[in-house]
């Protein structure tokens, strides 16, 4: 599995990615987490408004940074779905 965060590195986008690796290690799975900067391909991803998150390159939230515990929740949610 592999968590993106989309954004420039703002002190959002940084916050965002200290939740993904709560929830990763709070959950205790194997993920990679991916910084995109590049400006095409958040714009092909669908974000119109960083920092974005993304699992396996599926936009799911753009415009906020999101806590450990929802980052937990939409994992848990993407892995009960790949059964």
């Amino acid at each position: 599995m592999t968590l993106q965060i989309l954004g420039s590195g703002c002190p959002k986008c940084q916050a965002l990615e200290r939740s993904a690796r709560q929830a990763v290690s709070k959950l205790q799975i194997n993920a990679e987490i991916e910084k995109v900067t590049d400006v095409d391909t958040m714009m092909e991803m669908g974000m119109m408004v960083s920092p974005g998150f993304a699992i396996d390159g599926t936009l799911l939230h753009s415009g906020k940074v999101l806590t450990a515990e929802q980052i937990e929740r939409a994992i848990q949610q993407r892995l009960e779905n790949s059964k």
